[in-house]
């Protein structure tokens, strides 16, 4: 039986070791190397695979001591910005983690940055900055449509599949979907749900594809009442699905969340 563990790390970094009944063990998105290790020496486990899903420092700061530490694989997307020698993967190609009985598929979902990817199978889904619990990644590289298309697949995939994304953004992005769809009960229901599990200290995710079809606005581009929100916001109409995420992502850039 395979389990996911949330590993904090920084202000609000997750990262993500996926462990099964061998003492072998993955970790996706280490920006740092120091509690993972400490995750490691605790349980007694043996890092087998580190995977990284863009660029960034604080997914990538952990890998290279990672990996050489323990002589593992690192797969990564194809990008010059991600040092040591990886091994590059891309649209289509499958990550075999044996030691977890576990075949990820590599999705290409630039947005967020250019070269960003996502692992799935197994029914989970680690997409580092692109989709975040009722929210998404800003566009530091890529154009509106891009994002959208790629926050598309990953609507498209099954319902059950589990989302691991890399920061606990969870009640900022449900304030905003409030903001943008007051009336949605399903929104209300998973706030008060992350609401207690933040008072406990405890992850709110992993959220569920089909959870976030229901709450977040970013997924719900074509949703008459988040469209009439965009629009009014933006002070123009918005004909195209694409135009209404590009301006959500251009006011959730200036959103600011009321006290209380």
């Amino acid at each position: 039986m395979r389990e996911v563990l949330a590993i904090p790390a920084f202000a609000d970094n997750y990262i993500w070791m996926l462990r099964g009944a061998d003492r072998i063990v993955a970790v996706v998105d280490p920006g740092d190397a120091a509690p993972v290790q400490r995750v490691l020496e605790r349980e007694d486990r043996t890092l087998g695979a580190v995977l990284l899903t863009h660029h960034h420092a604080d997914h990538i700061g952990g890998a290279m001591e990672l990996a050489q530490r323990h002589a593992c694989d690192v797969y990564a997307p194809d990008d010059p910005r991600i040092p040591g020698s990886p091994k590059s993967v891309r649209e289509g190609d499958k990550v075999e983690l044996a030691f977890l009985g576990l075949k990820l598929g590599v999705l290409e979902i630039p947005g967020h940055t250019r070269t960003h990817i996502a692992f799935a199978g197994g029914g989970t889904l680690f997409c580092g900055d692109t989709l975040f619990s009722a929210g998404c990644g800003r566009l530091f590289e890529g154009t509106p449509a891009q994002m959208h298309e790629s926050l598309g697949r990953l609507a498209g995939l099954p319902g059950a599949t589990r989302v691991y994304c890399g920061h606990e953004y969870t009640l900022a992005n449900l304030a905003f979907s409030r903001a943008v769809e007051p009336e949605n009960d399903a929104r209300e229901e998973r706030l008060a749900q992350a609401q207690a599990l933040r008072s406990r200290s405890e992850p709110t995710l992993p959220a569920t594809i089909a959870e976030e079809r229901a709450v977040n606005p970013f997924l719900r581009c074509d949703v008459a009442a988040v469209r009439e929100a965009a629009e009014r916001h933006a002070g123009r109409p918005l004909r195209e699905a694409v135009d209404v995420f590009a301006a959500l992502r251009a006011w959730k850039d200036e959103f600011r969340a009321p006290p209380g």
